[in-house]
């Protein structure tokens, strides 16, 4: 029996309904496993809320309300104005005037170990007379240790004690994070406790404040509002990627746009404090600017790319290692370097006596330069006389690099780079990062003329002080209450 041919449309009849019916089975498969995607994804978000959410903390901080004020502000790149948009605080007035006044405040942190150390922001805690823990059952702890913090970086650690069991996270590495890249933050926006928002790394390196800091934020759409600061930034793994810092806005709230430190900014930084409880920044003395495409040929460059040297302080460790003015760093230690805040980035969390490896290009040639990274400390000639520190002052001369690092000029004056808590240059509104002009009527450039002319106020213990801020100067007297 012949089998029965079909017809040129019957053919095509068949090869539809084949075709539509193999769609409809991969338009199905296609929508079960993207279902499926979604279905992990959350679950993922739920595992790490699960593990995380219990080593999220609220950090309360009160602070005592000083009655007088220079109002020169704090020398912070996060300023009053900063504060209140992103932290919120509220100030509430005692009955009687009589009484000192206190202001109240609530952020966020993270345990970072089982015996207590937790992360947070400096601008959390900074100038809090006492600061309490309260973990995410609700468990209260007071008695909360500052073991130092960095304005500069924004990071503060904490020690809450008599704890050695307490629910902590892993951090991560933040140099392996990418654009794109799912990101978890967790805090108390608003009071809120235990809050969890999620978004995308939407960039990387980004740099909102003055010269007189050290950042490398990490931008991310995860909703951040006032009370996430200090809180963390996880990554699906649940690890730390970064502390949660600020928000750019235009009305206090969530626009899309949060920053957060990098995570091995603060590793390097809590390593320093657990250590010394200080943070001690590298330092190699060079003067640097960025290239203009214009300057290329002049320096004999394929491409703009690196940071051009165009100072090397006397007696630096640049200057022991070989580095030259007109050479072009490209790499240090295999980072790359495309701009001055690159380098200030990786030198200033070198520690001291490290030995890095510069990538330069000199007369057109590439060439390696090893150099032992000396203490910005040391560099700042913090060798303020006896009655300075009396006054509770630590000041440093303005070479070119100090003057980048604080924003003021070379040569003129002397930069306030401690004040001592409760000292008399505290009481009178003295703050890191203001210049001296004059002491005692006198104009001053150097620590040592510092020293010679605040040398008269040994009797008086009294000093008159020409101090600037910005634009703006003025006259402060200080005095030694016995």
């Amino acid at each position: 029996m012949k089998s029965k041919q079909l017809s040129g449309f019957n053919q095509v009849m068949v090869f539809v309904l084949v075709s539509t019916f193999c769609g409809l089975v991969f338009a199905a498969d296609v929508d079960t496993n993207g279902i499926e995607t979604l279905r992990k994804t959350s679950k993922a978000f739920s595992a790490v809320a699960k593990q995380a959410t219990p080593a999220v903390v609220a950090v309360q901080v009160r602070t005592k309300i000083e009655t007088q004020s220079m109002g020169f502000g704090s020398g912070s790149p996060f300023d009053e104005d900063f504060f209140e948009r992103f932290f919120g605080r509220r100030f509430p007035r005692s009955q009687q005037p009589s009484e000192p006044q206190y202001q109240m405040g609530q952020a966020s942190g993270f345990v970072i170990s089982a015996d207590g150390y937790v992360l947070t922001n400096h601008h959390v805690i900074a100038d809090a007379d006492e600061i309490t823990v309260v973990m995410g059952d609700g468990q209260k702890y007071e008695k909360v240790k500052l073991i130092g913090s960095d304005d500069k970086a924004d990071v503060a650690l904490l020690k809450i004690e008599d704890v050695d069991m307490l629910p902590y996270l892993e951090l991560g590495d933040s140099d392996v994070l990418e654009i794109g890249e799912w990101v978890i933050a967790i805090g108390n926006p608003f009071g809120l406790t235990e809050t969890l928002t999620v978004g995308v790394v939407s960039a990387l390196g980004r740099r909102v404040g003055g010269e007189d800091v050290y950042q490398d934020f990490i931008q991310t759409d995860a909703a951040i509002n006032p009370g996430n600061s200090g809180g963390p930034l996880l990554n699906l793994e649940g690890e730390v990627v970064g502390i949660n810092s600020a928000i750019i806005t235009g009305d206090r709230g969530y626009m899309g746009i949060g920053l957060a430190v990098p995570v091995n900014m603060a590793k390097a930084i809590k390593d320093q404090l657990i250590e010394t409880g200080k943070v001690q920044r590298g330092y190699v003395g060079i003067g640097m600017q960025n290239i203009d495409p214009e300057m290329v040929e002049f320096f004999k460059l394929e491409n703009n790319k690196g940071v051009l040297v165009t100072s090397v302080t006397e007696g630096s460790p640049a200057d022991k290692a070989g580095l030259k003015k007109d050479d072009v760093v490209i790499l240090i230690d295999n980072k790359k370097v495309e701009d001055p805040q690159d380098v200030k980035n990786i030198i200033g969390f070198t520690a001291p006596d490290t030995e890095v490896q510069f990538t330069i290009i000199r007369g057109g040639k590439e060439k390696k330069v090893t150099v032992k990274v000396g203490s910005m400390a040391e560099s700042e000639l913090a060798d303020t006389s006896d009655i300075g520190k009396k006054f509770g002052l630590t000041v440093s001369t303005i070479d070119e690099e100090i003057a980048d690092q604080y924003n003021t000029d070379e040569g003129v004056g002397v930069v306030v780079i401690d004040v001592k808590s409760g000292s008399p240059a505290a009481r009178a509104g003295i703050r890191k990062g203001m210049v001296i002009l004059e002491v005692n009527r006198i104009e001053i450039s150097t620590v040592g003329e510092f020293n010679e002319t605040i040398a008269e106020s040994e009797e008086t213990k009294k000093a008159l002080l020409l101090v600037k801020t910005g634009r703006y100067a003025q006259y402060v007297v200080l005095q030694i209450r016995d």
